[in-house]
């Protein structure tokens, strides 16, 4: 009997302690590899976008650079030029989309390389070991990634390597990546008040955050050069389609807002209520929890790194502050925000926050009873399909957890952030 209690206390404790994340995500990363090798052999694909892509990738190929004229079968092409260049690579690996078994394995590698990024993130912010296990356990994420097919799984790729350059200090990196990701799809936008926020806190001063924009911008530009300077195409065709921020959305596809009912969901009133919801909670979270690091209000803060940078002395405290862990609650905790705010969410933008879930559950500091039982309600909110009125609610409310959550479980978190920092500064040293 004592033999089993001390296994069983070796075990919470390894559970618990960081230093064991990386033995564990390796195994978690054999044991998903051959789960998704199995979900390939015993599950069908099903068509949803694929066809439209390729579609839209073979008039490409044909020379047509005008997006307005650029259309499959699910509608016109509304996705930025990095979406086109990665769909025309898999349009020539895989014969033009009909060589499925191909389009499956690169899918499947490109799950696996974002489980392995996702954990990379998890392990520098210091999280315990045990949550790392939730992320492989989701049904609805194995199925857009293996499944389905959908340009999401590059978009988030790229955003999480941009996380964790974010995380490492390589701001350009970092810049970079996430540049590339929203050249996927523009869902990416959802990080960039975060982002933009610990690029300042980084550098201690704006001038380097507004030179990271500018290279953003120009990377956008680069990409989209083919569809703007070239003979017959056009700038705002370009703009209009790939960016498309006026674009309606349909109350019968939706997964999160079903509940308030069609009449509420397609109202302006509804829809700047919830743009005004999403402005009131990204600057109550800048009050009251990132811009701790600064030390100081927003007012203040604003007047430092605008108008001059910060001292040398100032910049070690901040960045000593500024750590793996502050860095990536922040930013998911920013694009949670988003997405609780985004008037329609379809079953594939699930890849948006399931990688962020269990980190974000972990930090409100309620136990894993509490992380566990989020984490199942609301992978049965969106395995739910159709979507109903409680489905839906369960998916809103598993958001608004979240939130509220590691808005209470980082209240005293200073002292803890601030001792990690330093430790991570001395390393640095």
């Amino acid at each position: 009997m004592e033999i089993l209690t001390t296994v069983y206390r070796w075990a919470i404790g390894a559970a618990q302690n960081p230093k064991y994340a990386r033995p564990t995500a390796y195994a978690l990363l054999c044991f998903d590899g051959l789960l998704s090798f199995a979900i390939l052999r015993k599950v069908p694909y099903t068509e949803i976008d694929w066809e439209a892509y390729m579609e839209q990738v073979a008039q490409y190929r044909a020379g047509e650079r005008d997006y307005r004229n650029i259309k499959g079968g699910t509608g016109p092409l509304v996705y930025p030029a990095g979406h086109v260049y990665i769909f025309n690579w898999l349009y020539s690996l895989t014969d033009g989309g009909v060589r499925r078994e191909r389009v499956q394995a690169i899918f499947w590698l490109t799950y696996m390389v974002t489980l392995w990024i996702t954990m990379l993130c998890y392990r520098t912010a210091k999280a315990p070991p045990w949550i790392l296990g939730l992320l492989v356990l989701s049904k609805r994420l194995h199925s857009i990634y293996l499944l389905r097919f959908f340009n999401d799984c590059f978009c988030t790729l790229l955003i999480l390597i941009s996380l964790l350059c974010a995380q490492k200090r390589q701001s350009t990196l970092s810049a970079i990546f996430y540049s590339l990701s929203v050249s996927v799809k523009m869902s990416s936008l959802l990080y960039l008040p975060a982002l933009g926020l610990v690029f300042i806190l980084n550098d201690g001063s704006s001038e380097k955050a507004i030179r990271l924009a500018l290279l953003m911008l120009q990377l956008q530009v680069i990409l989209a050069l083919p569809f703007i300077a070239s003979e017959n195409g056009s700038l705002v065709g370009y703009v209009g389609r790939a960016f498309e921020f006026s674009r309606a959305f349909l109350w019968r596809w939706t997964v999160n807002w079903r509940f308030v009912g069609e009449a509420v969901f397609t109202s302006s009133l509804f829809k700047y209520g919830l743009l005004g919801l999403h402005a009131s909670l990204l600057l109550f979270f800048l009050v009251t929890r990132w811009l701790r690091p600064a030390g100081r209000g927003v007012i203040e803060f604003i007047k430092s790194p605008v108008i001059r940078a910060m001292s040398t002395d100032e910049q070690t405290q901040v960045a000593q502050r500024v750590d793996g862990r502050y860095v990536l609650t922040t930013l998911f905790t920013c694009n949670l925000i988003g997405m609780l705010c985004a008037r329609s969410l379809h079953y594939q933008f699930y890849s948006w926050m399931a990688w962020t879930t269990p980190f974000l559950l972990w930090r409100s500091g309620w136990g894993p009873i509490f992380v566990v039982l989020v984490w199942v309600v609301q992978e049965y909110a969106w395995n739910v399909y159709p979507s109903t009125r409680a489905s839906s609610a369960l998916a809103v409310g598993a958001i608004l957890v979240q939130i509220a959550g590691v808005w209470w479980g980082t209240r005293d978190a200073d002292h803890d952030d601030h001792e990690q920092g330093e430790v991570e500064a001395r390393k640095r040293q």
